[in-house]
């Protein structure tokens, strides 16, 4: 396996090309478990309609855990959006559809949002009181039973040169509330310094889906305390400032 052709690199793995395979080589110190859970997840969604990569194997390459699957040639969603502006509302409604196609589809192994978010915001670096006001509305809010991607953006769309797009990167899926995971991606837009796009795509989200804009936002702290357990200090800072 020829691991030559960088096609993505990222601070904890490195994502190669090998004639119609896409490798994902991971760093040693990367958690063992997340690595088989995500193909683990990876393999349950090739059980729905999705588009998306088949899982081909797991395997160790010079002592690191790898996931090896097919490659999908093409150019991102986001790639389309920066380099053809003119288009931008185009892309963001097949962006949204994609999305709520994600959404429609059950997976029952999945692990759920709500047990993710139980663990995650005692974990923030927020005051204790805002941590309890948090958990008490995580309370309230439905656990859902729904595909979650948790990390849709532009980026993780790909559309072949034939046209048919393909979703990549179950590395954070879940089962719970579609409207959870809209407010993650309108954060995405948020933190890559897109608020004009962050609340287009929250009004196209809303026509779309038919959910009002008030309930998506009511998970956007949640969301954002969830997320600020990691990331860079300032992606960090600022997902702390949504959350309070």
């Amino acid at each position: 396996m020829k691991l030559d052709n960088i096609i993505a690199h990222r601070s904890n793995k490195t994502i190669y090309r090998d004639g119609e395979k896409s490798i994902k080589v991971f760093n040693l110190n990367y958690p063992k478990t997340d690595i088989l859970g995500e193909a683990l997840n990876q393999a349950r969604l090739e059980a729905t309609p999705l588009n998306t990569p088949r899982l081909l194997e797991v395997l160790k390459i010079d002592g690191r855990w790898s996931i090896v699957s097919e490659y999908i040639g093409g150019k991102t969603l986001g790639s389309l959006m920066h380099d053809n502006p003119e288009r931008y509302d185009e892309y963001l409604r097949i962006f949204v559809e994609l999305q709520l196609l994600v959404n429609e589809q059950k997976v029952d192994d999945l692990n759920t949002l709500t047990e993710k978010m139980t663990r995650r915001i005692p974990k923030t670096e927020l005051p204790a009181g805002r941590k309890a006001e948090l958990m008490e509305l995580l309370a309230s809010m439905p656990v859902g039973d729904r595909v979650c991607h948790g990390d849709f953006s532009p980026g993780n769309i790909i559309i072949a040169a034939y046209g048919t797009p393909y979703i990549i990167d179950w590395s954070h899926v879940t089962q719970g509330d579609p409207a959870a995971d809209a407010a993650l991606t309108f954060l995405r837009f948020v933190t890559a310094n897109e608020r004009d796009h962050a609340e287009k795509y929250l009004d196209v989200y809303s026509e779309l889906s038919g959910v009002d804009r008030e309930y998506i936002c009511r998970w956007i702290p949640l969301v954002a305390a969830t997320q600020s357990v990691k990331g860079t200090p300032e992606i960090r800072e600022e997902l702390l400032n949504w959350a309070k």
